[in-house]
């Protein structure tokens, strides 16, 4: 959401902004709207007190035996005109809404301008792909000649974009959830949460999922939103509440299944784990006070850096075009590890800082310590990482020549010491 004052002192600049994201001018409408409720809601308050001032004049009128018809009959009209004005500034009200809630976040100052990932820039690369002296495999030829990766079964038992993982994966996906969680919170300070996987519509609202993206959210009979990741709980810690300053950054992680429709992805990842409609991941989300979130946008990104490089993976990191982002995002950094079945990269992590964009949706504020005025907090979000992606990578990049696949040394104390994942007995 955006503050409606502030496009009332910058119209160009929100234009300039949602021109930077390919949509057209808004600034305009939303104004015009805006003067039309603010003039109902004046046009409210003058009704309503001289309804007030003439209700007192009956009082009056009658008090010293005088005719008040007039008045009552004002009255009676003025009791009508207030009811057309309230529902008048009503419906303006909740136009203007809707068209700003349906707008995503402004790109930040040193975005990237373009109109998809075609024009992402490449920040830095960590590491070279593995030498491999024969034709590597992808991930699901790998897991399904082990005996581990079934998508046969899964179909038979929920359709396409499901997986079921046996024996030494199924323990994999166990330790690679551990180990991520164990670095955020014993080195990284992060609070470790575990939380609802079931939302209502204002939980989704608050992170931006809501109203425009419903269509990629499973919603139940009765109303709950399965969860397409822990940051929707994550980040609705603080909604509508004013947190102390001294008291952030707060940073918390999760561990969680995440449900996704996957709709317009029709054609897109059919073969695998990469796009699946269930997934799991660690998710690392953080508060901040205003001037904290671009500092805290950097460490959140060295800390999913640091995971893949304690898996010895090869990675890059991307800064995303306006284009690009989510929507909520007013800058996203991804990584992107390298595959060598696929032999390209592909995103393992998305860390984006949202500034105060989801904050004004949840009313999360917070107030310095002896101040008396508050404003709003910033949130980040960001895979630290996304777990069926991350068993993609080490398939990939740690398979053999025989089809088995080595374990990175930093998961086999997760593992009980695990060197080799082999043919499921």
């Amino acid at each position: 959401m955006f503050d409606i004052r502030w496009i009332r002192d910058n119209p160009d600049a929100f234009d300039a902004g949602l021109a930077k994201r390919g949509l057209p001018a808004q600034a305009g409408h939303v104004l015009d709207l805006d003067s039309r409720r603010r003039s109902a809601v004046t046009a409210l308050q003058e009704a309503q007190a001289r309804r007030n001032e003439a209700s007192k004049q009956i009082g009056a009128a009658k008090s010293r035996g005088e005719d008040a018809d007039a008045l009552i009959a004002e009255v009676a009209a003025l009791k009508q005109r207030i009811q057309q004005v309230e529902a008048d500034e009503a419906t303006l009200a909740d136009e203007l809404d809707g068209i700003l809630a349906g707008l995503p976040n402004l790109p930040e100052p040193d975005v990237p301008v373009g109109a998809d990932e075609d024009a992402n820039v490449e920040i830095r690369r960590h590491g070279a792909p593995p030498d491999m002296d024969f034709a590597p495999k992808q991930h699901f030829e790998l897991g399904e000649a082990l005996g581990l990766m079934d998508f046969e079964t899964a179909a038979r038992l929920s359709g396409a974009r499901f997986v079921v993982l046996r024996g030494l994966l199924a323990r994999l996906e166990r330790a690679l959830a551990n180990f991520m969680l164990d670095m955020h919170t014993t080195e990284y300070g992060y609070d470790e949460i575990v939380g609802p996987l079931l939302v209502r519509e204002h939980t989704a609202f608050g992170t931006g999922n809501l109203p425009k993206f419903e269509d990629d959210l499973f919603k139940t009979t009765d109303g709950f939103y399965l969860i397409p990741t822990s940051e929707m709980v994550l980040t609705n810690l603080v909604r509508e509440q004013i947190v102390d300053e001294e008291t952030l950054p707060r940073r918390y992680t999760a561990y969680t299944p995440c449900f996704r429709s996957e709709a317009g992805a029709a054609g897109k990842d059919t073969r695998g784990m990469i796009r699946q409609h269930q997934f799991s991941k660690v998710e690392m989300v953080s508060i901040t006070a205003p001037e904290e979130s671009a500092a805290e946008h950097e460490r959140m990104t060295g800390i999913a850096e640091d995971v893949l490089q304690r898996l010895g993976l090869h990675y890059r990191v991307m800064a995303l075009s306006s284009g690009d982002m989510g929507f909520a995002a007013g800058k996203t950094l991804d990584i992107e590890v390298w595959l060598p079945g696929q032999d390209t990269f592909r995103e393992i992590s998305s860390c984006s800082n949202c500034g105060d964009f989801q904050a004004r949706r949840m009313q999360a504020r917070c107030r310095a310590a002896g101040g008396k005025g508050t404003r709003f907090v910033h949130t980040l979000n960001g895979s630290g990482l996304a777990i069926g992606r991350t068993i993609v990578a080490i398939l990939e990049n740690y398979q053999r020549a025989d089809g088995t696949v080595a374990v990175p040394e930093a998961l086999r104390p997760y593992l009980g010491g695990l060197e080799v994942i082999s043919a499921h007995a």
